[in-house]
Parts: C-alpha cells; structure tokens; sequence
C-alpha cells in the first residue's frame, strides 16, 4: 500500500480557518542546536544516552545536528521567506543551568535572549516550551525524574528562563509529550535515560504531573499576561476486534497514552479506574499534591501522529493489553512504522474538546516521515503534502464542527534528529544534509508557503 501520488485535490484556504488562528513550525532544543559543548553547555541525558553504544540507529548523535545553535538567523530568514508566523522551540536546560541547579551560564541565556529577539525581528511569535526531554545529567545522577526534589530543580530553572525573557515571549508550553520522555525513558528504556520497568515509571510520572502544574504557576507569577499551555502526546485508540476484551483493553491504554498526564492538570485526578496499575502512585502521592498538579491552563498542546488499534493480551501483565503493530494490520506506514491515519486528528480533537475545563487546543505537533530524495537540487515529497492537506482537512472539520482547535504547528521545519531513530526518519518540510547543513525546501515547504500567503 503506498500513499497516491496525486496531491489532494480538494480546495481549503488559510482563510476559511479564520484570522486569528495560529500558523507554525515547532522543533526542539537537543534535535537541533547541535553546539553539545559549546559556551558553557552541560551534558545533558541525551548526550549521555546517545554516544551509548548500540542505543541510536547507526550509532548516530546530535553533536552537531542541524547546527541551529549557529545558524538560528539563516533558518529564521528561511522561516520568514515562507511566510511561517509562529515558531515553537524550547529551552535546554543544560545550556541555561549545566548543572541543573545553582549557577546559570550567562551565555545559554544569553542565546535564547538572541533567539527570542531575532524571531520576533522578523516578524515571527516565538512560543517556548520550557522541558523538551534534555534533562541535565548532573540530575539525573541524582535521580532525575524519579527523585522528588526535581519538582524543586523545575521550579529554579522555570523561573531563570521566564524572568529573562517572560517581557517578551507571550505563548509558553510547560513539558512537551510527558508520558513519552517518562515510558520511553524511565520504563521502556528506549530513550534517554534508558531506565527500565514499572519501579522508575510510576515515580517519574508523579514528579512530571506535579512539575506540568508548578511549570504554569511559575510562568503565571512571572508573566501576568502570558497564554499558558502544556503538550500531550496522544493517539487514537480503537479495539482490535468488537469484543468486549478488546473493549476493555482499548479503554487501558487509552488511559495510558491520553488521559494519565491530562486529567490530573484539570483536577480530575489519575484514571485510576480504567488503569488498576496506577494504584502504585498512591506511595508517591502526599498531601496537597492535588492542588499542584491542577493548573488553569489557556490552552492544550495536542499532538498526534497516529491511531493505534488494541487487543487484549494475556502475555502483557500489568495492562493485560496489547497494541497490534501497523504492519501486521496491513495499513499505510510511515518511516516510523506509524499508521498513516489523518483522521484521527479529527478524533482526539473530540475526545480533548470533551473535556469542559479545556478552553482552547492548539494541535502543537502535526507531520510524518516518509523517505526523501534530493534530486538536481530539489525534493518532491507529494506523500507528505497530501498528509498535511488531509489533516487539515480534518482540523477545519473539527473547526466547523464548534470544536475550539485555535492552531497548528507543523513537526518539523528542518530534518533533524529524531531520538532513538538518529537521522533516518525525515519530518522536515525543509531537508537538511546532516554533513553539508546545506538546506532544501522540499515541495511539502513550499507548498506551505503558498498555503500561508494565501
């Protein structure tokens, strides 16, 4: 099965979305900056996990990446050159503070400063997100997540990044995909810091759920007229089969994947419920701890990729769930094995706006990865373009549907470094040659472009 080449010839424009809906690109700090050692930097656990023999694809790592940490004012000229309005970054928390606490490195926030200011020179919004995955090792020599004085660390470092550039900078994300950097990270062991099975996990997920609601206080004390948000991965579940198990099961991971991070910023608490495993937070959890978890915030990050469809496992303990692969569904992949499935935007659109304590969604993460050719100077990449038509097909649906969606950031501007993947999946709507930095807006790009200059 392969995705057509014939780009979607269905016709939407920037306007039928409205004026005041937010247009971007987003990236992030580690996939990007390169610059691993440079002006005073820390290690962070991606630097550690990623010269781990065996842990990338191809035993690549981000020494260097996109090099945007010295090439941030030619991307941004790109970025303006195509009409992008809104750019979504973060902030390494090791190139601030090297050690995660204590000192800060004048020059780390000195970069940002620059960045912030050359963006908004151009005429484009910055929109930062304070933690996107590059926890400083020195913290994680001590615990990192699953210690809970990081709710401690978190709060320092969240108020050195918005004391400095909170007079500015308006939009701000707390944590980007929690319960990814958490079960990649602290369970499955697949990311950085590599940590594996459910006695890290459940720890770490209490530590990010009460520093997702500190993050927006602090951003709020700092920043009164700041518009306040946090990020979730998320994935539309439906069961295998139309069984009750399945049923059952389907209900657990998307309990996992969905809700776990979600529900406890709007108060709600933990979907204890549907998931029995999460009664082991209930060691972690101490008094008050309700009231920080819950924040008000102006706006939620959705970001999906994929659906997922699930069956009941008795090989899985713990969920008694399994995740059937895509490519043993025979469906549409993409370079990350991931279902090519635009409408299930259109379906956690709905499942978030359902929530009454949500005010707005912006889908902060939205793209796929398909092989890329770069041929006599160009690259034709017509499956990524229909994808993004499509789900934006889907957006406008859910707009016209009442659903408050508000905007839609595109993952990613430039091929970078995707995590455990190294370099070979390529997200990009702009191509990078990983050795020669030279950058190619792929036809995705420019159609954006057009797209965005109506």
């Amino acid at each position: 099965m392969s995705y057509s080449k014939e780009e979607n010839n269905s016709f939407f424009s920037k306007a039928a979305f409205g004026s005041d809906f937010h247009w971007g690109v987003s990236n992030a700090a580690f996939q990007v900056e390169g610059a691993w050692k440079q002006d005073g930097k820390g290690l962070s656990i991606w630097d550690d996990f990623t010269h781990q023999k065996g842990k990338i694809f191809g035993g690549h790592h981000a020494e260097i990446a996109c090099d945007f940490y010295n090439r941030f004012r030619s991307d941004l000229d790109l970025m303006a050159s195509m009409s992008i309005p809104n750019f979504r970054f973060s902030i390494s928390w090791s190139r601030i503070m090297p050690q995660g606490v204590g000192q800060v490195n004048s020059k780390g926030l000195d970069y940002y400063d620059r960045l912030v200011d050359e963006s908004m020179k151009r005429g484009i919004t910055p929109w930062v997100t304070l933690y996107h995955w590059d926890l400083p090792q020195a913290l994680q020599e001590k615990g990192g997540w699953t210690n809970r004085n990081i709710i401690y660390w978190f709060e320092e470092y969240s108020q050195v990044v918005v004391k400095k550039l909170g007079d500015r900078v308006k939009n701000w994300m707390v944590l980007n995909e929690p319960m990814v950097f958490t079960g990649g990270g602290y369970f499955l062991g697949i990311h950085a810091p590599g940590q594996k099975g459910i006695s890290a996990f459940i720890p770490a997920v209490h530590h990010a759920t009460l520093c997702q609601g500190i993050g927006g206080k602090v951003v709020r004390e700092f920043c009164t007229d700041a518009n306040i948000g946090t990020t979730f991965s998320c994935s539309h579940i439906e069961p295998y089969a139309n069984s009750e198990r399945d049923h059952h099961a389907a209900r657990k991971i998307d309990a996992l994947l969905n809700r776990l991070f979600l529900e406890p910023a709007l108060g709600r608490g933990y979907p204890f419920r549907d998931l029995k495993l999460l009664n082991r937070l209930e060691k972690y959890i101490q008094p008050g701890d309700d009231r920080l978890m819950k924040f008000d915030f102006d706006y939620i990050g959705l970001q999906n990729y994929t659906r997922e469809k699930v069956k009941f496992s008795l090989f899985t303990p713990l969920l008694w769930a399994n995740i059937v692969k895509a490519e043993k569904r025979n469906v549409l992949t993409n370079q990350m094995g991931w279902e090519v499935y635009p409408e299930s935007v259109y379906h956690m659109l709905k499942q978030f706006s359902s929530y009454p304590e949500i005010k707005k969604i912006l889908i902060t993460e939205s793209g796929t990865a398909f092989k890329d050719t770069l041929a006599n100077g160009e690259v034709n990449d017509p499956e990524r373009t229909a994808y993004l038509k499509r789900v934006l097909e889907q957006v406008l649906k859910a707009k016209r549907d009442g659903l408050p969606v508000e905007g839609y950031f595109i993952w990613t501007f430039t091929d970078n470094f995707e995590w455990a993947e190294g370099y070979l999946p390529r997200f990009g709507i702009v191509h990078n040659d990983h050795k020669t930095q030279e950058r190619v807006v792929k036809s995705s790009g420019k159609w954006y472009a057009d797209f965005l200059q109506g």
